[in-house]
């Protein structure tokens, strides 16, 4: 069977390769917008953190014996530690000035990670097995369809679901929010707003940790992943509204399906597809699907 002239084994096998890379843009973009929302903040470190993610997975697996499913727990933590490290000595210094700021130290920082990694370890790349329980797929007819990837869409769906709860359905959440826009009223309460504040920024950091534990099986874990990303996920982010968590969400799983329809109906403009996207949405509407207008 044909549509448009192209088989639909082809279509239907694209389209759930979309959704697995839209789930990968939906938690990394996903971490950006929780970081830009509540901290004002354009952290242009996120791709090298996503990677360090996948390092840390490594290397607890290479040296420590941990296997893939404790590094999905632990990895998270330890960079989201870093991050809390990043917050506190050198973020919370930028508190007040203009954005363009942070997003030059968050720019260089993930140059100085980048390359330090490229130094040590090179940038070909290491493999990083697929855990024993998820090898092996399944034949949907149109494709065969690996367990592990089909798990990377349940998890990052999980996560997903997961954040939107603790941010809008928790007093947590809720005083996350305040801080965004009343700090100073927010601690005349006895609330922490720092605190809050550094450990958003962790959480935030962590989430790009879990997609690079995510995507180590996947892809080869270089020190360059996350610079290959990261533009794409921005424009994720913009296309969805800057600190939208529900546009993180709905934009980077409907930009990875229209990116694998590209691939099948126009192949030479699959790369670019989401940016003409992005130029479009920003044309009709500046703050983004889901963003709140000034």
């Amino acid at each position: 069977m044909m549509i448009l002239g192209v088989p639909i084994q082809a279509l239907l096998g694209q389209l759930l390769i979309g959704l697995i890379n839209g789930a990968f843009y939906a938690v990394l973009s996903l971490g950006l917008a929780v970081i830009f929302g509540l901290l004002n903040i354009v952290n242009f470190a996120h791709g090298a953190l996503y990677m360090l993610g996948a390092f840390a997975a490594f290397f607890l697996a290479q040296y420590l014996g941990i296997g893939y499913w404790g590094a999905l727990i632990v990895a998270p933590i330890i960079v989201g530690a870093f991050g809390i490290l990043i917050e506190r000595f050198l973020l919370r210094r930028l508190v007040g000035v203009d954005h363009l700021y942070g997003l030059l130290l968050t720019f260089g920082l993930a140059l100085v990670i980048e390359g330090t990694f490229v130094k040590f370890f090179g940038a070909s790349g290491m493999p990083f097995p697929t855990p024993a329980s998820m090898q092996g797929g399944v034949n949907l007819g149109f494709m065969f369809l690996p367990w592990y990837r089909g798990w990377v869409v349940i998890a990052a769906l999980a996560v997903c679901i997961f954040t939107w709860w603790l941010f809008e359905r928790t007093k947590i959440g809720a005083y996350l929010r305040a801080g965004t826009e009343n700090p100073t009223l927010l601690q005349a309460f006895g609330v922490n707003v720092p605190l809050l504040t550094t450990l958003a920024y962790g959480y935030g950091v962590a989430l790009a940790a879990f997609a690079g534990v995510l995507a180590a099986p996947i892809t080869q874990v270089n020190p360059l992943m996350g610079s290959n990303l990261i533009i794409v996920v921005f424009a994720v982010v913009v296309i969805g509204g800057m600190g939208s968590i529900v546009g993180a969400v709905v934009t980077g799983l409907a930009m990875g399906v229209i990116e694998g329809l590209t691939r099948v109906f126009w192949p030479e403009a699959s790369a670019t597809v989401i940016f003409v996207v992005m130029a479009i949405v920003l044309v009709l509407r500046p703050a983004g699907l889901f963003g709140r207008t000034a």
